[in-house]
């Protein structure tokens, strides 16, 4: 029994042998393959090495640059000012001039109601002024002879001033007959037509002024302490359409609802006719920052999921440096994106990050300075 057990123990430990040494070559991983074989950095314009047993990677010097970082913020277009004109007095439409969509300028009548008496009234009221004028000028007169008391004077001034003030009040009245725009801008809506009765405080229309136009917008509360007034801000419309404008206008207060604030952007001039309520991308320029541009595809994970690049140092040593995305420029040409956290002038690997570690010596084949 003894023996039998040795022969078994033999046995175990000549099996154990045949499956850690390797047979032949083929056998070897491909962490060894990779160890075995020699890694060459090259410039991203360089032609790779024509020898089949030596990998190569892609390297690229990057410096950098000053960058405004931007934020994003959902808008739409809005009306510099946009009011209801409302009658001050109350009468019969007798003209709308203005339809809807006429351009108007300030002073320019919107509605018109009827005088009725309103002009025999001030006929009146005048009529009776030059008359309470006469008698405190003849009062005054005798005053001054002593033939008439200080009280009926001071009785005489009032009635004065009285038909003075009644003068006023026709005058108004008789002006507030011509409902009129109050700025420049565009008729938007128009509910009365001839005949219709108004009273003291209806709508006669409404005007928008569209010059210059506003973008509004909400910016969210982690976003809001990276803007400031006069800031620049680029919006690109759903029509697809480009415009700029300067930040007027940041709330103090956040939504009770959103916990965001409102932001006011007036567009430049040359932006006209555009329409209220059209939905716009703002990017509102915030904080500038020492980033770099480079290739999204450089991009690339460490074991824990963060987002870094692989770098060469001095010493052609393989690093991995966490970065962070604070902006694109996928709409130009030459595509790329703006990250931070890389020193001012980086040898950065654009291509081959995969087949390279942290800590792994690299045989440099470019030369910066030619």
């Amino acid at each position: 029994m003894k023996k039998q057990q040795l022969v078994a123990a033999g046995v175990l430990i000549l099996l154990t042998i045949w499956m850690v040494v390797p047979h032949d070559e083929n056998s070897q991983g491909e962490g060894a393959l990779v160890s075995n074989t020699a890694v060459v950095a090259v410039s991203a314009g360089s032609a790779a090495p024509e020898d089949p047993s030596v990998f190569s990677v892609r390297a690229q010097r990057v410096d950098g640059q000053p960058y405004i970082e931007q934020i994003r913020v959902r808008g739409r277009t809005q009306a510099f000012r946009h009011v209801e004109v409302r009658a001050e007095q109350a009468g019969r439409v007798v003209d709308v001039p203005a339809p809807r969509g006429t351009r108007v300028s300030a002073g320019d009548v919107l509605c018109e109601i009827a005088v009725d008496t309103r002009d025999v009234d001030l006929q009146e009221a005048e009529s009776r002024l030059d008359q309470a004028e006469f008698e405190y000028k003849a009062a005054l007169d005798l005053q001054a002879r002593s033939l008439t008391s200080e009280v009926e004077v001071a009785q005489l001034k009032a009635a004065l001033e009285s038909s003075r003030a009644q003068v006023a009040r026709s005058q108004l009245a008789l002006k507030n007959t011509e409902i009129v725009a109050p700025f420049d801008g565009v008729v938007e809506t128009r509910t009365v037509e001839v005949g219709d009765l108004l009273n003291i405080g209806s709508v006669c229309a409404s005007v928008l002024d569209d010059s210059p136009m506003l973008l509004v917008g909400l910016v969210p509360e982690q976003d809001v302490g990276g803007v400031s007034i006069g800031a620049r801000v680029d919006g690109k419309l759903l029509s697809g359409e480009q415009v700029t404008g300067t930040v007027t206008y940041l709330a103090r207060a956040a939504d009770a609802i959103s916990r965001s604030y409102r932001l006011e952007i007036e567009l430049d001039p040359q932006y006209q006719n555009l329409r209220e309520g059209i939905t716009v991308e703002l990017m509102v320029d915030a904080d500038e920052v020492l980033a770099h541009r480079i290739p999204s595809s450089a991009l690339t994970l460490d074991d824990s999921g963060a987002i870094g690049v692989k770098i060469l140092d001095g010493n052609n040593r393989v690093h991995f440096n966490q970065v962070e995305i604070v902006g694109d420029d996928t709409n130009q040409l030459s595509p790329g994106i703006w990250v931070t956290g890389l020193a001012d002038t980086t040898t950065l690997i654009t291509l081959g990050q995969e087949i390279v570690f942290p800590g792994q010596v690299v045989e440099a084949n470019f030369d910066w300075n030619e």
